[in-house]
């Protein structure tokens, strides 16, 4: 069973920092490429950033040079650090598989005031 779990997120001025930290089962990272997605009320969640089974990671240019995508395989943890925070990067945010083969989970919210 694929058990992802998101934890980390809060409340941030612009221009802050945030990490979000995703506890994973078992041995995921060597079955599927994991992603950090956002949604937003109404909107599908996107894509923020990905790491393949490899290691290598890719972002979107919305968040590019601001965002880093990471894991630790000996603690079943990824994370997303988030530098220069801006306020549309208000959302929930999610760890899963890219492509998605699970239903989401409770996500983390993360908040940017202005």
């Amino acid at each position: 069973q694929v058990q992802l779990v998101e934890s980390g997120g809060g409340l941030v001025q612009a221009g802050g920092s945030l990490r979000l930290s995703c506890a994973y089962s078992g041995n995921i990272f060597r079955i599927f490429d994991l992603g950090w997605y956002r949604s937003t009320p109404g909107k599908q969640p996107e894509l923020v950033a990905a790491i393949t089974r490899g290691g290598n990671t890719n972002y979107p240019d919305s968040v590019k040079g601001r965002f880093t995508i990471s894991r630790d395989n000996g603690k079943n943890t990824m994370y997303l650090q988030m530098n220069s925070l801006k306020p549309e990067d208000t959302a929930v945010y999610y760890c899963n598989t890219k492509p998605v083969v699970r239903s989401w989970g409770q996500g983390t919210q993360v908040t940017v005031s202005s």
